[in-house]
Order: structure tokens, then sequence, then C-alpha cells
């Protein structure tokens, strides 16, 4: 049976119009006489009818989460994380016995701010904590998601290598906030992904094709994730040493970090257009990253001192790693479209 069918609209008794269904399709939604659906209108030209049985019900529900006045922050913090991939709309955080402690009420505040997309304190008294999650679907997709957190990790490694070449202590520390940008896109992304499995209809309003898409995306943004995390060890170590790396020793790492950049570009467009042949490529692009550290590393036999041997060494194991995440990008891409080129048998 196609996905398609056409039926007619009937009238029955005095104000009554009914449709029939595909008997087949309510077989294999699981469906029986005396089942409830549920009918949406869709902006001005369009009905959705929907099994009543499959909505995400916990969209409308509130979670209560009760701590005990001993539990350390970064406890309910994990906790806090948890709930909010389970896509609860409303969470209610209160303690067992007394009051909640000034720094678990502080966790839960950087959690809010830090962590939870679209999520806001709506109240909040020693007694209790009540967040909602404000952000919807439709405000921000996953894809929209990904690109924007690609876009501040790419960001990051560019601003990192900056406050390297000037010794920049303040742009170095602006990148290591950035990362809970990251950190919150990847959050973000992961609680949609869940709805998404738990809901056929709305994996297919996200634009995913089967649920094992999904977890392609979980890995992808993983990637990234870790991306900005080693924009953020180079960031450290203008912390730690306070003074720049310049001259043909920058411009090789410069180089590196450029071409680690442009390979996770390519796997990453490789992604959204669904493109077998340019995530081999990126695969295959990857591998040349071994050039580019060759010639920052050929500088090393140089006349430098120890520490700073030490420091390059550290800034193009952390580099490198970009472009292997850009490699594993572009295999995850390879086994979400491989179907693509399978030959069908004749029939």
């Amino acid at each position: 049976m196609s996905e398609e069918e056409t039926r007619k609209i009937q009238f029955t008794g005095k104000s009554t119009y009914i449709v029939s269904l595909p008997k087949k399709w309510v077989g294999d939604l699981g469906l029986k006489k005396g089942d409830q659906i549920l009918v949406q209108r869709k902006g001005t030209s369009s009905l959705q009818i929907v099994p009543y049985s499959t909505r995400t019900k916990r969209e409308s529900e509130t979670a209560t989460l009760e701590i005990d006045p001993k539990e350390q922050p970064s406890s309910v913090e994990r906790k806090l994380i948890a709930l909010y991939f389970l896509h609860f709309k409303t969470i209610s955080i209160k303690p067992i016995k007394g009051r909640i402690t000034p720094s678990q009420r502080t966790g839960i505040r950087n959690a809010v701010k830090k962590i939870l997309m679209g999520s806001e304190i709506t109240a909040e008294s020693s007694d209790g904590i009540t967040i909602q999650i404000l952000i919807n679907l439709v405000e921000l997709s996953v894809v929209g998601a990904l690109k924007r957190m690609l876009l501040l990790a790419k960001s990051m490694q560019n601003d990192a290598l900056l406050a390297i070449k000037e010794g920049n202590t303040e742009l170095a520390n602006e990148v290591i906030n950035s990362d809970d940008d990251v950190d919150r896109f990847s959050f973000y992304i992961t609680r949609q992904l869940a709805i998404a499995i738990e809901n056929e209809h709305l994996l297919k309003e996200m634009g995913f094709s089967n649920a094992r898409d999904c977890l392609g995306y979980r890995l992808i943004i993983k990637n990234i994730e870790r991306m900005g995390d080693h924009a953020v060890r180079i960031s450290k170590d203008v912390l730690d040493y306070k003074k720049p790396i310049s001259g043909k020793i920058f411009d090789a790492i410069r180089d590196m970090s450029d071409f680690a950049i442009s390979v996770i570009d390519d796997a990453s467009d490789a992604l959204f257009q669904g493109d077998i042949d340019r995530a081999e490529q990126a695969v295959t692009d990857a591998q040349n990253i071994t050039k580019k550290e060759k010639r920052v590393m050929d500088y090393l036999k140089l006349n430098i001192d120890e520490e700073e041997k030490y420091r390059i060494r550290r800034i193009v194991e952390n580099t490198r790693r970009i472009a292997e995440y850009a490699s594993d990008v572009g295999e995850i891409v390879l086994n979400m479209n491989i179907e693509k080129i399978i030959k069908k048998p004749k029939m």
C-alpha cells in the first residue's frame, strides 16, 4: 500500500462528517476499534491524524525531583540533566526535608544558565525551585542547532590559536567560557533526538528518515563537542605559560589547524547533503593531517628550548584530533547513507 490514499468525506446524522482509514494502516499502528486518535489542524490547508497513545506525553507533564540537603550540587545537576533528556516541560526540585542549600541553589542556577538550553527558572525559594523548558521543536531544528554548534566550535579553535600567537589571556578565557555554549547545544540536540526516537511522527517532522539516523547525529555531536574541548586545552596553554608562540612555527600550526577545520567542514557538509562521495573524500583527506603535523614537528629540530617544544607538541596533538574527528564524522555519514548505493535486485 502506498503512503497516500484518497478517501471521500461522508456526512452522517445532522452535523457530523466522517472519513474512513485504510485497514492496513490502522493495523500497522496497533490500533483497534474504540482507540482514540488526535485530529490536529495544521495551518489553513491541512489536517493531521495522530494515534493518541503515541503523543509525547512527557511534554505536558511535570517531573518532581526530591533532593537531600546533604546531596552534592554536582549530583543534583546530573539528575537535572537526566530529566532534561527525558523531555519534561516542567521540572520541580524540592528538598526531602529542610531546605535547599545555598550551594545546591547555585548549582541549579548554573545548570539552567550554562547547560540546559531553552530552560528558565520560573519560581524559586528555599522550599523549592521550578524550571520550565520553553523552547520547542519548531524554534530550533536539530540541523540548525548542529550547524550553530559547529560554527561555535570552529570559532573557538581559531580564537585559541590567536590567543597563542598573541599570548592573549583574556581571549583564552573567552574560549574556555564558550565551551559552556557548545555543551548547551549538545544537551539540547540530545534531548531532541530522544524525543524523535520515541515518537515516529516527530521523527519525520524533524527530518529523519529512521531512528538509526538519530544515533548517527548523537555520535557526530559528541565529536563536535570534543573539538571544543581541544580548543579549551590549547587556550589553557596560554594561561599556563603567558607568552606567545609566533614566527614560522606558528604559521605551520595555523596551517595544520586550517586544514583540520576544512576537513571537518567537508564532513559536515556531507552530512547535511547526504553525500556519500564527499563523506568518503573527507575520510581520505583527514589522513593528510600527518603531513601538516610533520612540517610543524620539523621545526622542533631547531634550537628551541624544551619548554616550548613541550607546548608545541601539546598544541599539535590537540589540533590533530580535529582531523581525526572529521574522519569519524565522515564514516558516520557513510553508515547513515550506505543504503543509497545498494544495488536493488531486479523485480
